[in-house]
């Protein structure tokens, strides 16, 4: 019996190496590699398609349902409570046959999402299929319905938790603008919620008068400046530290490297890391600089200064030494004039006009916060501030 095993053996051996060695071949065949590629590349687009298919017909799906909720309240408003006895019997009957995603929450919020956007499938950006586009030589180009406001309108690049959130939002201003910078920056659903519950809207608009306020929302945000740029106060929420006295600058500065892709997120777009803890070396003096970036629309670099008390004109100082050296040393003359940023736990704004003068144009202090403000107090900062920027600008203006 082992003999005739072993024979057997051998004989599978020999089969083995006689057998042609296709599958070999095929892997190290330039040729037939490339066909592979090409169908990889295919089912790939076939996949993504197929996603953003099915994510923008749920989105549809889920509108028309808000419509058909709304449009049986309105007929029956002369019974009371009519339309949580409406949204209790459809969970049942719906979760019964659809599933767990159509409870009595999920079908307000599609109420809520066609009150918000009434209009929503009037239009629609279609964008052109990915390889047509990269065949004629150009990107996909979204087709929007009216050029100068491109909102309120269904965009296969948001997901059903985007508009759900984005339903929360009761300013239509601040929905519109929410909506622009979502599509354009590629936040995902986590990124909107907390740029939304920071009040970004908010503090970008606080001084733009009623037609800059339409423009924020109709366009987004567009950077022309410097104040365009820098927002005031600033939230580091993130980096989950205590409102303290005794927080150390060196504790920020680190948390804020450590939550670098979070912290350029609150900064916002085109800012870049450069350094950290810059070294400036003058006659045998040395100075650091705490963090060093780059903006690539405005084309400048950009140093930020922490400090953990009420900001003093020696900050103020400090800063424009900084200011001065990267102006003398590392600008080129591609690069616009630097800036500098001073965040600050609080701030005199008269204190940094009078010692930086009415033409200074570089340099800014912001305020920051630890925890995400409540709108209660975000107004109150912006009350604040309006004390201020008010009369400069009307100042300005005048002469």
């Amino acid at each position: 019996m082992a003999k005739r095993h072993k024979e057997l053996g051998k004989s599978r051996a020999k089969i083995s190496r006689d057998r042609p060695t296709s599958r070999k071949q095929e892997t190290t065949d330039p040729e037939l590699d490339t066909v592979y590629l090409r169908i990889h590349q295919i089912l790939v687009q076939a996949r993504s398609q197929l996603a953003r298919t099915v994510n923008i017909e749920m989105v549809r799906a889920y509108w028309l349902i808000g419509r058909e909720i709304v449009e049986e309240e309105q007929q029956g408003r002369s019974r009371a409570n009519y339309g949580e006895e409406l949204i209790d019997h459809l969970s049942e009957k719906l979760r019964s046959e659809f599933g767990r995603g159509f409870t009595p929450t999920n079908l307000r919020y599609m109420r809520l999402f066609y009150l918000a956007y009434p209009q929503l499938l009037d239009r629609e950006i279609h964008h052109a299929p990915r390889d047509e586009s990269d065949a004629a030589g150009s990107s996909p180009t979204p087709q929007l319905g009216r050029e100068d406001e491109p909102v309120g309108v269904l965009n296969p690049d948001l997901s059903w938790t985007h508009y759900r959130l984005l339903t929360k939002v009761e300013s239509e201003h601040a929905r519109g603008f929410y909506e622009i910078e979502a599509v354009r920056n590629h936040w995902s659903s986590r990124e909107l919620e907390r740029q939304i519950d920071s009040l970004l809207f908010e503090r970008l608009a606080r001084s733009r008068d009623k037609k800059g306020l339409i423009r924020l929302a109709r366009k987004g945000q567009e950077i022309q400046g410097p104040q365009d740029v820098f927002k005031d106060p600033v939230v580091l929420e993130f980096v989950g530290l205590p409102e303290s006295h005794r927080l150390v600058e060196s504790e920020l500065e680190e948390a804020l490297i450590t939550n670098l892709q979070a912290f350029l997120l609150e900064l916002g777009k085109g800012f870049a890391f450069v350094a950290r803890q810059r070294r400036i070396t003058l006659e045998g003096d040395h100075f650091y600089i705490d963090l060093v970036f780059y903006h690539v629309i405005l084309k400048c670099y950009v140093l930020i200064d922490v400090k953990s008390t009420k900001l003093s004109h020696g900050d103020v100082g400090q800063m424009q030494l900084y200011v001065n050296y990267f102006d003398d040393t590392q600008r080129t003359s591609d690069d616009n004039p630097t800036l500098g940023l001073i965040l600050c736990v609080d701030k005199n704004d008269l204190m940094v006009r009078y010692t930086l003068g009415k033409a200074n144009r570089q340099i800014f202090a912001s305020r920051y916060k630890l925890h995400l403000p409540s709108e209660k107090e975000l107004a109150t900062e912006i009350r604040r501030e309006l004390q201020y920027v008010r009369p400069q600008k009307d100042k300005s203006d005048s002469e």
